[in-house]
């Protein structure tokens, strides 16, 4: 059997990491995206008129309005919108990196632990943060249990709990998206048609399906962390 090319390694030139490379071009598709859909809105004359037919504006109106939505039905507070922008770029960044993996020639840079436990380590800040900034320091008490006489149990219980949420949100993305793309790696190789367009069908919904996970883990976390009552 023939192997397969390896595009990143071949852009890296072997020095650089394909992660690296991959998430360096990822990142690059969503810069672009996000200037051309600045521009197409700035060029309107009237915010409120939609545009007729399918527009680069009217697909980001789409998408910022369902980010909206899906932030606000897991968070359920009134200062989710202020989330939005994080929570969706995080969405975004995973979602557009998963299907970099079913790009012949491509490793989605998910598929890599190191990336994933940076994004859990992202968004494990990002929750210890808000604890801090919705309840001050009495977010510490959280970490004491509900009952303060077993205060010197529960400590080491929801330090241990807190700490291992960044890891088990990246153990969790990557083994998921390293085995999908090495299935699919497999029946391509072995098949050139009808077999590998189902595969590549059941890789697109895993890849939506773990980005959606990812995101509504951190957000439960943070709405945990955020609430006066564990």
């Amino acid at each position: 059997m023939q192997k397969s090319i390896n595009f990143l390694e071949l852009i890296g030139g072997g020095k650089v990491p394909e992660v690296i490379v991959g998430t360096w071009i990822v990142m690059g598709i969503l810069i672009l995206f996000g200037l051309a859909a600045r521009s197409s809105l700035a060029r309107i004359k009237d915010p409120v008129v939609p545009d007729e037919g399918m527009s680069l504006r009217a697909m980001c109106e789409v998408l910022v309005e369902w980010l909206d939505g899906f932030v606000h039905d897991v968070l359920e507070s009134h200062g989710y919108r202020a989330m939005v922008p994080f929570f969706g770029c995080i969405f975004m960044f995973i979602l557009f990196a998963n299907f970099f993996g079913l790009i012949p020639g491509m490793e989605p840079p998910t598929g890599d632990s190191d990336l994933t436990f940076a994004l859990g380590t992202i968004c494990f800040g990002y929750y210890i943060v808000k604890g801090f900034q919705s309840q001050g320091a009495w977010y510490l008490k959280s970490f004491l249990g509900p009952y303060l006489p077993l205060a010197f149990l529960m400590l080491p219980i929801e330090l241990a709990d807190n700490l291992f949420r960044p890891f088990s949100l990246g153990i969790r993305l990557y083994a998921n998206m390293f085995a999908d793309h090495t299935v699919l790696s497999i029946f391509t190789g072995l098949t050139k048609l009808v077999i590998p367009l189902a595969f590549y069908a059941l890789g697109s919904i895993v890849c939506v399906i773990q980005a959606i996970i990812f995101v509504v883990l951190s957000m439960s976390y943070v709405r945990l962390a955020a609430s006066h009552e564990h």
